[in-house]
């Protein structure tokens, strides 16, 4: 899929107007302060590590170049003209090929109102094109807002890993979510 292609747009429940689309080069220093500002607030994220210009650089570039190829489905939740939020779904290979990996965050002051959910069945729509039948996720057991999302989307939990996160010092499990979405 070509770079900055618009998939959908819709109202968010606050009335914000909101753009899905794929990311472009011009996302670049937009990508940096996002997901910066998300390891500055200490997000139940992955990343707990600020990035570099040079750093983003190389993980844009890549992520263009697999977007392009389908390789990956990877999408842009916009708000005036703002980066909020993004979502992927990583395809794996070999005799997984049908299952994906999703990954998501949106910036503080865009939850709750219904962008996350909106992106993930997006981004579950356009990873049917690429031959993904069950995508798999892994939240921190203790963000209670993102599993109640799942769940409204229809992830089930089906495993948990103890002590898998270490986050503000203390140890906490990391449950495994999965959906059948073909």
């Amino acid at each position: 899929m070509k770079e900055g292609t618009i998939l959908r747009s819709f109202d968010a429940k606050d009335g914000k107007k909101v753009t899905l689309r794929t990311p472009k080069w011009g996302d670049l220093d937009d990508c940096l302060h996002f997901i910066n500002s998300l390891v500055e607030e200490k997000a139940m994220i992955m990343m707990n590590e600020k990035q570099t210009r040079d750093s983003e650089i190389g993980w844009i570039s890549q992520l263009l170049s697999s977007v392009e190829r389908d390789k990956i489905v990877a999408l842009i939740a916009e708000v005036d003209g703002r980066f909020v939020g993004s979502c992927e779904i990583t395809p794996k290979r070999g005799y997984l090929a049908h299952l994906g990996s999703l990954g998501i965050s949106l910036l503080n002051g865009y939850r709750d109102i219904g962008i996350g959910q909106e992106m993930m069945l997006e981004a579950e729509k356009q990873a049917r094109r690429l031959g993904v039948e069950v995508v798999e996720l892994e939240v921190f057991a203790a963000n209670a807002r993102a599993i109640h999302v799942y769940e409204k989307v229809g992830y089930k939990v089906t495993g948990r890993v103890p002590n898998a996160v270490k986050w503000n010092g203390e140890y906490m499990d990391s449950l495994i979510m999965v959906k059948r979405i073909s």
